[in-house]
C-alpha cells in the first residue's frame, strides 16, 4: 500500500511544497479531543448511499477494465493495475453489498479471481506482489506486508457476506495471505521485532503491522487456530513496546536505519485508524475489555491531534509541510470511528465520521462527474490532477459504511 505513499506521496510533497494555495491551514489546530464537534452541513442533499453508488458508477465508467481489474488512475497511470487499489476496491463493494446494493457482488467476485495473477505461484510460499498489467499478467515489484494484510482484511468481509463456495474461497485466501506474513520472513530481531514493510526491507512502519494484527486477530475469531491468536498478540507486543508514543497516545510512523533504528515521530491519520480497529479485534480475539479502552484511547488521541476543528475532518499527518488531505488515507479515519461506535454506541464518534466524510467531499470531489481528486486543500483548492482509483474506493466504502446510521 505504501507503494503509492511513498512513491505518489513524495510527488506530492513537491507539489505541496511548490504550488500550495492555502498555507493558512494548519494540520491539527484546534483539536477537540474527546468532546463531540458539530455537524456541518452536509454538501448536498443526497444521501451517503447515494454518493456511495455515484463514485461506484465513476470507478465503472473510468476504472473498470474487461478483465474485472481497475486501472490505477485515469491520467499517468491509466495502463497500471496495483494490488492494493484492486482490492480497495473489493473493500468498497463489500461495504455498498452490506448497505443494500447487491448489485456490486458479480464486480466483487469477479476482481476477486482476477487477484490470482498477482499470488507469486513460483514461490510455495506464496503472497501478492505489487502489481500486475491491466490483464492480469506480468506480476512484478517487491510483496509489501501492508498490501497482502489488507487484502487478507478484505477477503475477511467479504467472506461475512458471501455464501457458498464464494465464502470459502474468500476465507481460504484471507489464511493464505496471513500464512504468507508469518512465513516470508519479513518479520526478524532487528529494532526488537515487526514486520518490514517489503521484501527490500527498508524500514518497519505501523501501518503494515497494524494490518497484519487486524488479519491475526480476525481470523483467531472465525477459525479459533492459535497461531493467528499468538501472532497477533505478538505484533501488538511490539507495536505498544517500539511504536507507541504515550505523550500523544497515538502511533509513530516507522522506525529505520542502522543499530537500534531511527523513530519517525510523525502520525498519520491513517496509521492510527488501522491501530484503533486493531485493538478493537485483538480485543475480541482474547475476550478482554481493556483493548476497546485502548482504541477508545486512540480515537480520542486522534481527534485531538489529527483534527482539523476549521474544516472538521483529519489531517493527512503531523508534518507542517503537509497541508493538504487525501480521499483514501484521511477517509480511513472515518472507518475508524465507525468501528469504534459499532461497539459502543457513543454518538461522538459517528459525528467524526461524519464530518470528515463530508470534508473530503467538499474539498476533493469534482460535482459534475463524481470523481475524487488525489490531494487537495480543505477549502478545496490546490486540486491535484490525478483521479486515483484507491481513492474512488475508500470514498465509496466509508460513505457505504456511514448509509448504515443516517437519520
Amino acid at each position: 500500500m505504501k507503494k503509492a505513499i511513498f512513491g505518489l506521496m513524495a510527488a506530492a510533497m513537491v507539489i505541496t511544497a511548490s504550488c500550495s494555495k492555502d498555507n493558512g491551514v494548519t494540520p491539527g489546530g484546534g483539536g477537540s479531543g474527546g468532546t463531540t464537534p458539530p455537524v456541518v452541513p452536509p454538501v448536498n442533499a443526497k444521501s451517503y448511499l447515494e454518493l456511495a453508488k455515484e463514485t461506484r458508477s465513476f470507478v465503472t465508467s473510468n476504472l473498470l477494465t474487461s478483465s474485472f481489474s481497475y486501472r490505477a488512475n485515469t491520467t499517468t497511470l491509466s495502463n497500471s493495475c496495483f494490488e492494493w487499489y484492486n482490492v480497495s476496491q473489493i473493500y468498497a463493494d463489500a461495504a455498498l453489498a452490506a448497505a443494500g446494493d447487491a448489485s456490486v457482488l458479480p464486480y466483487m467476485n469477479n476482481t476477486f479471481k482476477f487477484m490470482e495473477g498477482f499470488w507469486d505461484k513460483a514461490d510455495p510460499r506464496g503472497g501478492y506482489f505489487a502489481s500486475v498489467n491491466l490483464n492480469g499478467t506480468g506480476a512484478g515489484g517487491d510483496k509489501y506486508i501492508d498490501d497482502n494484510g489488507l487484502t487478507g482484511m478484505v477477503y475477511l468481509e467479504a467472506y461475512e457476506i458471501t455464501t457458498g463456495a464464494d465464502k470459502a474461497a474468500y476465507l481460504a485466501k484471507a489464511r493464505a495471505c496471513a500464512d504468507w506474513l508469518i512465513n516470508s520472513g519479513m518479520w526478524d530481531g532487528t529494532y526488537g521485532g515487526g514486520f518490514w514493510w517489503n521484501t527490500a526491507k527498508p524500514d518497519k512502519p505501523t501501518q503494515s503491522n497494524g494490518v497484519a494484527m487486524q488479519l491475526f486477530a480476525k481470523l483467531y475469531i472465525i477459525t479459533g487456530e492459535t497461531i493467528y491468536r499468538d501472532w497477533a498478540v505478538k505484533t501488538n507486543d511490539w507495536l505498544r513496546a517500539v511504536m507507541y508514543d504515550s505523550a500523544s497516545g497515538l502511533y509513530i510512523w516507522k522506525i529505520d536505519g542502522p543499530g537500534a533504528g531511527t523513530k519517525h515521530y510523525e502520525k498519520f491519520t491513517y496509521d492510527n485508524a488501522v491501530m484503533l480497529e486493531a485493538d478493537i479485534l485483538l480485543g475480541k480475539a482474547m475476550n478482554d475489555a481493556s483493548y476497546l479502552a485502548k482504541a477508545q484511547a486512540i480515537g480520542n488521541a486522534m481527534n485531538a491531534v489529527l483534527w482539523n476543528a476549521q474544516y472538521k475532518g483529519y489531517i493527512f499527518n503531523t508534518d507542517p509541510t503537509q497541508t493538504r488531505i487525501n480521499p483514501a488515507w484521511c477517509g480511513w479515519g472515518s472507518q475508524g470511528m465507525i468501528r469504534l461506535y459499532e461497539q459502543d454506541k457513543d454518538e461522538k464518534w459517528l459525528t467524526y465520521a461524519r464530518n470528515n466524510i463530508d470534508a473530503l467531499n467538499k474539498a476533493t470531489r469534482n460535482a459534475d462527474s463524481h470523481a475524487y481528486y488525489f490531494f487537495a486543500a480543505f477549502n478545496g483548492s490546490n486540486r491535484a490532477p490525478e483521479i486515483e482509483g484507491v481513492d474512488q474506493a475508500w470514498m465509496q466504502r466509508v460513505q457505504a459504511m456511514m448509509a448504515k446510521y443516517e437519520k
